[in-house]
C-alpha cells in the first residue's frame, strides 16, 4: 500500500465478473480509524495530532516550485499535466496520520466498518462535509467518483481490481464489496479514495458546454478541501487561497494544519533556472537533488547571513522505500533478452560516480523495496522459501542459489573485470561483437535511447553510455522538458528511462500497477518496464492476500527477489534524507511528525522571522 496520496494510480476499467458477497452486517462496529500495522494511536475523541501546534497562527504566504508546467485542474484523468497542489482542493474519505505507519482517521467519512473476512467495507459520510459551493458531500459523490476514476484513468482498475461494486446501502453510507476475501489492505485503501463533486462535473461550464471529467480542464473547480484555486497562469503559476468557510477546519485531523493564507506554486523549465530562482528569493523551499550543488553552491549571501536555512530531514524516508534506476522498456525487442539486461547492469559504475560527483552522499540501491524490512537479502529461508517454491519452475534458478548483489567498480581494473563478465554473458546468449557494434542473435545491432526528464541526470547517464560502448552497445541520451517526458512515458515512447517506484511500509494492491501483467500494456500505467510474468503475478497476489504481517514480509521479499533476478531495472542510488533549504520565514511544532517533515501543512508563517529575513513577494 502506498499513501499516494496514492497518486491516483489508475487504469482502464477491468470487466469484473459478478461475485456473490455476504450482505454487510448492519450491527458491525463502527471504527473511527484504520491501521494496517498495529492499532491506531489516537482514540475516537482525540483533539488533534501530537505533531501540530493547535494554536498556530494563520496567515502569510508560502511559495513552492516545480519543474515543468500544468494544463489541467482535473486530478483524475491521466492526460496532460495536473496542477500541483490539487490535494488542497479535493479530499479523501479518511486522512492519514504522519506519525504512524499506514493509519488514517475520519475526514469526509467519519467512520468505517469492515466485515471480518474483509469482503466489504462501509463508510459513513460526515454530515458536516460540504463542497466549497455549499452543497453537501454525499454518498452519491463517492460512488460516482470511484466509478469515474476507474473509467478514465489507466491504473485504478488494477489498483481496485478486487472491488466488485460501490453501492449506497443506507442514507449517508457507501459500501464497497470485494470480489475476494482476505485482502486486508483493500478496506483501508478505499479510505484514500479522492472524492469529486458529481453535481459540478455533470453541470455546464463557463463556456456553456457540459463538463467532462474524462478530459483536462482549466476551469477553476469546486472542491471540499481547505483551499480554493484563486488564480493561475496556465503552465507558469497557480495560487491557492484558504477557504474561510471550509467545513473541516475544526475536524481533529485538521487542527493545527493548513495554516498559510496563501500557497503559490511557481513553475520553471529547467533545474538550473529553478535553483537560481530560489537564490533570488522567488520561492521559499527547495529540496536539493544534486550532491554537487549541495556540496559547493550554497555559499550565496542569504546562506552565509542566515536568511536561508539548510536542514536535513530523515522523517520523509522513515516510512518509505524506493527503487530508482535505469528502466528498460521490455515492450521493445532489444530488451526482451534477459542476458542483455543482466549484462547492462555491469556497465553502471556507481562507485566512481560516488567518489567523483556525489561526495559520498548516496547509498547504492539493491532492492525494489530498498530502505524497508521488505528488501530481500541472503538466500530465501522459512516462509519466504515456501512461497518461492510455489513458482519454482517459473523463476530463474538463481533466486534459490545466489544472493543478488550489484557489481562493484570504482577503478579501471574493477570496471574491466565487470565488463568482461558482461561480455561472457552476452557471448553465451548468442550475441556477437561485429567490430565495435554488438549484434543480437538475430543480427540486429544493439542500440537504444535513454530518455531523461531534463539535464540533471545527464552526468550520471553519460559515463553509463560510455561503459556500454565498451561492450559494443550504442546507447544515446535524449533529455526533454518535463511535459514531453511525461507524455512520452505515458505513451510508452521510450527505450529506457530514468525513473522509480516508491514503496510504503505496507505493500499491497499498487504492486499490480507497478509490475502486474494486467498493467503491462495499459498506456499511462505505472508498469514502466512492461513486466508481464505469471510468476510475478502470483507473487503479487501472495502480497495482496497476506493474512498477517509476517506473511506480508515473506511474500514481498520473495517478489523482490524475483524482480531482481529478472533485471527489470539497473538500480542506481538514493539518499535516505531530504536535503532542504528554506528562506527563514516559517516555524513548526517540535517534534515534527515521525514520517514527514510536514512542510507546509503543519508549519506556519512566522512574522518575527519574516521581519528579519524580508517578507515574501
Amino acid at each position: 500500500m502506498l499513501n499516494k496520496p496514492k497518486f491516483w494510480f489508475a487504469a482502464l476499467a477491468l470487466a469484473l465478473a459478478p461475485v456473490a458477497v455476504p450482505t454487510l452486517a448492519q450491527d458491525g462496529p463502527w471504527q473511527h480509524a484504520s491501521a494496517l500495522v498495529g492499532t491506531p494511536k489516537y482514540p475516537a475523541d482525540f483533539a488533534h495530532f501530537d505533531y501540530v501546534n493547535p494554536s498556530a497562527p494563520v496567515g502569510g504566504l508560502v511559495r513552492l516550485a516545480q519543474l515543468g508546467g500544468f494544463d489541467s485542474f482535473n486530478p483524475i484523468v491521466p492526460a496532460g499535466s495536473a496542477a500541483d497542489g490539487l490535494g488542497l482542493v479535493f479530499e479523501t474519505l479518511m486522512a492519514s496520520s504522519r506519525d504512524e505507519v499506514s493509519t488514517q482517521y475520519g475526514l469526509l467519512a467519519d467512520a468505517m466498518r469492515v466485515l471480518p473476512d474483509q469482503s466489504a467495507v462501509t463508510f459513513r459520510m460526515n454530515p458536516r462535509a460540504k463542497w466549497s459551493d455549499g452543497e453537501p458531500v454525499t454518498a452519491e459523490d463517492v460512488v460516482w467518483s470511484f466509478e469515474k476514476a476507474k473509467e478514465v484513468n489507466p491504473n485504478v482498475a488494477n489498483y481496485y481490481a478486487n472491488v466488485a461494486s460501490a453501492e449506497i446501502t443506507a442514507p449517508g453510507e457507501v459500501t464497497f464489496k470485494f470480489s475476494e476475501t482476505g485482502n486486508r489492505e483493500l478496506p483501508h485503501i478505499m479510505g484514500q479514495l479522492s472524492v469529486m463533486p458529481k453535481h459540478w462535473w455533470e453541470g455546464t461550464g463557463a463556456d456553456g458546454k457540459p463538463r467532462d471529467i474524462a478530459h483536462t480542464t482549466l476551469e477553476i473547480p469546486v472542491g471540499s478541501g481547505p483551499y480554493r484555486v484563486k488564480s493561475f497562469d496556465a503552465g507558469r503559476t497557480v495560487t491557492y487561497v484558504r477557504n474561510p468557510d471550509y467545513w473541516g477546519k475544526d475536524e481533529p485531523v485538521n487542527i493545527g494544519s493548513n495554516n498559510f493564507e496563501t500557497i503559490r506554486y511557481e513553475y520553471f523549465l529547467d533545474d538550473t533556472a529553478i535553483f537560481e530562482a530560489f537564490k533570488a528569493d522567488q520561492f521559499d523551499w527547495w529540496s536539493e537533488n544534486l550532491a554537487r550543488r549541495w556540496q559547493n553552491d550554497y555559499k550565496f549571501p542569504a546562506v552565509t547571513d542566515g536568511r536561508v536555512v539548510r536542514e536535513l530531514f530523515e522523517n520523509d524516508y522513515r516510512g518509505s522505500g524506493v527503487l530508482v534506476g535505469f528502466i528498460p522498456n521490455l515492450r521493445k525487442p532489444v530488451f526482451q533478452n534477459e542476458s542483455l539486461r543482466a549484462a547492462i547492469l555491469n556497465a553502471f559504475d556507481f562507485e566512481s560516480l560516488d567518489k567523483l560527483r556525489f561526495f559520498g552522499q548516496y547509498d547504492r540501491i539493491n532492492s525494489f523495496f530498498y530502505g524497508t524490512e521488505f528488501a530481500s537479502s541472503g538466500l530465501p529461508q522459512g516462509e519466504e522459501l515456501e512461497i518461492l517454491n510455489t513458482v519454482k519452475d517459473q523463476v530463474p534458478a538463481s533466486v534459490f542459489t545466489t544472493e543478488y548483489t550489484n557489481p562493484v567498480s570504482g577503478d579501471p581494473q574493477k570496471l574491466r573485470a565487470n565488463l568482461r563478465v558482461a561480455s561472457e554473458m552476452l557471448k553465451a546468449a548468442g550475441y556477437v561483437l561485429d567490430g565495435d557494434q554488438l549484434k543480437a542473435p538475430d543480427g540486429t545491432p544493439v542500440t537504444f535511447e535513454i530518455l531523461l526528464n531534463g539535464k540533471a541526470i545527464e552526468p550520471v547517464a553519460l559515463p553509463f553510455t560510455e561503459n556500454l560502448k565498451l561492450l559494443g552497445i550504442s546507447a544515446t541520451i535524449r533529455s526533454v522538458d518535463a511535459a514531453q517526458y511525461v507524455e512520452r512515458v505515458q505513451k510508452r515512447d521510450y527505450d529506457m528511462i530514468y525513473f522509480g517506484w516508491g514503496q510504503s511500509l505496507s505493500p499491497g494492491n499498487e504492486q499490480r500497477a507497478y509490475w502486474g501483467s494486467v498493467s503491462a500494456d495499459e498506456e499511462g500505467s505505472s508498469n514502466h518496464a512492461g513486466i508481464a510474468d505469471k510468476a510475478v503475478d502470483a507473487l503479487i497476489d501472495k502480497v495482496i492476500f497476506a493474512d498477517d504481517h509476517d506473511t506480508l514480509v515473506a511474500a514481498t521479499r520473495a517478489l523482490d527477489r524475483v524482480l531482481l533476478a529478472h533485471h527489470y531495472a539497473v538500480p542506481t542510488y538514493t539518499l535516505r534524507h531530504t536535503r532542504s533549504a528554506r528562506w527563514d520565514r516559517f516555524s513548526h511544532a517540535d517534534p515534527l511528525p515521525e514520517f514527514s517533515n510536514g512542510f507546509p501543512t503543519v508549519w506556519w508563517y512566522d512574522e518575527a522571522k519574516a521581519a528579519k529575513t524580508g517578507a515574501a513577494q
